[in-house]
């Protein structure tokens, strides 16, 4: 098993290597395109499992809408189709034919009439299905929600973090009142804040976007940002109040219990598989993956220490009643009795993959009645009495997951600094961290820092307070601090 290069050495390494040396995914013979690995794919289908119920519990559906989108819905909506521009995979053709040598190339009598965009994100599309769904105050609120990928062309891909390709629900939602869609759009902002903190176990920071850094076409957006430890920022998710944009775009009235017609009011909000990303560079140490037990596809594992196979043959038995006990507990529990590979890799291989709890059992545990439990957050290792050992997993579990919350609020409160001046500012954005700064409010002031400092505002964070202060940059009057840091 290749050493992982350490966090300190080159933390981009680390993570690369660590990505693909876990099983969660690896690069495609598709440049910027990624395939996730069954152990990866069951830690997503955890995440798609709890959030699904979630949005299920607060009354959406979910439904599913195509993945070419005619290019002039994009052009209805202008802010919109410049915001995605840049990054628009295009259909052009639907046909390949044969040369003369045998090799495929593209039909030119098979272009198509309109060229169809490959979805970056489904607004329009969506949109304009609304248009027959909607024509009456009966009709809404129109909750609905969709499992889907999406292409975003993208020049320096890095897996989870940045894809060309990548898996994502979007929510798209339709009200009567401006009031009902803002609630709507703060209400999922709020189970996001809700499934990463207490799934995730990352603590995140809950704010607005700055008019410069807000989703095209929106009015408000609203962001979860997390913090990974090398101290950059990572926006965990977004929730955005569109107005009534899309729907003055694709003309989508509906006539109010008076008779009056107006047009809808309008949100979108959605997660994606960069969570996956996130997951590994708030948690994982030098030794692998180190995940919080509510993910984790594997939660315990049993590992049998023996030499020979009649001792192998006395600590099945023992091995298998425990993993039953675990088992009838609803623990995510594997035997790992295979015989060709050692003790020691099967360790090493459980701490590289996260697996929260490691039970070792051995001749002289069994003759003793005990069993030796590792832990993966703090990679210590003590003996248990088996007796009851499912009750004390079970316990072990909801600790680990605590405090790996604990762990990740500590460091993201130690890496906040409140900031003054422009210099304090670059320090920090050196060292690597959250600043609280005062800002004058222009994107003119916004954009001469990130060109200096690379750094961006990434919340006006809904927590401020109130503060009369100068602008760290312009030293014009500033009401509230701001985050500025380097993202990702």
């Amino acid at each position: 098993m290749a050493k992982l290069p350490t966090r300190a050495e080159n933390y981009s390494e680390w993570y690369n290597q660590l990505v693909e040396a876990a099983g969660l995914a690896e690069h495609s013979a598709v440049r910027g395109c990624m395939i996730i690995k069954p152990y990866g794919y069951a830690i997503w289908e955890k995440m798609q499992a709890i959030l699904d119920k979630m949005f299920k519990d607060t009354g959406h559906q979910n439904a599913y809408f195509p993945l070419f989108i005619p290019k002039s819905f994009f052009n209805k909506e202008a802010k919109h189709v410049e915001g995605f521009a840049k990054e628009c995979a295009v259909v052009t053709h639907y046909r390949l034919k044969n040369d003369r040598a045998g090799n495929l190339i593209v039909d030119e009598e098979a272009k198509l009439e309109e060229e169809l965009i490959i979805r970056p994100t489904s607004e329009t599309i969506i949109w304009h299905a609304y248009k027959k769904w909607i024509g009456s105050y009966r009709d809404l609120p129109l909750l609905i929600n969709q499992w889907a990928n999406v292409v975003r062309w993208e020049m320096r891909p890095r897996l989870f973090l940045r894809t060309a390709e990548f898996l994502w629900q979007e929510g798209h939602t339709a009200h009567a009142t401006a009031a009902e869609a803002q609630a709507e759009a703060r209400q999922m902002l709020d189970v996001y804040v809700n499934f990463v903190e207490n799934w995730l176990a990352m603590p995140v920071i809950k704010g607005t976007k700055t008019a410069n850094e807000r989703f095209a076409g929106a009015v408000e957006t609203y962001t979860l940002e997390t913090m990974t430890q090398d101290g950059k920022a990572l926006q965990a998710g977004t929730s955005h109040f569109l107005g009534q944009n899309f729907a003055k775009a694709f003309d989508v009235q509906f006539t109010d219990a008076s008779g009056k017609l107006d047009y809808v009011w309008a949100t979108s909000w959605g997660v994606s598989t960069r969570l996956m990303g996130a997951l590994v560079m708030a948690h994982a140490d030098d030794n692998g993956l180190v995940l919080p037990p509510k993910l984790a596809p594997i939660q315990a594992i049993i590992v049998p220490i023996y030499q020979t196979i009649d001792q192998l043959k006395e600590l099945d038995r023992t091995a298998l009643n425990i993993k039953q006990a675990l088992a009838a507990k609803n623990i995510s529990v594997q035997y790992d009795n295979s015989d060709n590979k050692r003790p020691g890799w099967k360790f090493a291989e459980s701490e590289l993959k996260g697996v929260p709890i490691r039970l070792g059992l051995g001749p002289k545990d069994l003759a003793q009645g005990t069993i030796e439990v590792a832990r993966r957050d703090t990679l210590t290792k003590e003996s248990w009495p088996i007796n009851d050992i499912a009750n004390k997993v079970e316990a072990l579990l909801r600790e680990i997951q605590t405090n790996l919350f604990t762990r990740a609020t500590k460091f993201t409160t130690d890496r906040t600094r409140i900031v003054d001046t422009y210099e304090e500012l670059k320090e920090v954005m050196e060292q690597g961290g959250f600043a609280l700064a005062h800002w004058d409010g222009t994107t003119e002031t916004e954009l001469k820092i990130k060109e200096e400092t690379k750094a961006t505002i990434r919340c006006i964070p809904a927590d401020g307070k109130p503060e009369n202060g100068k602008c760290i940059y312009s030293g014009r009057p500033s009401g509230q601090r701001v985050i500025f840091a380097r993202a990702y």
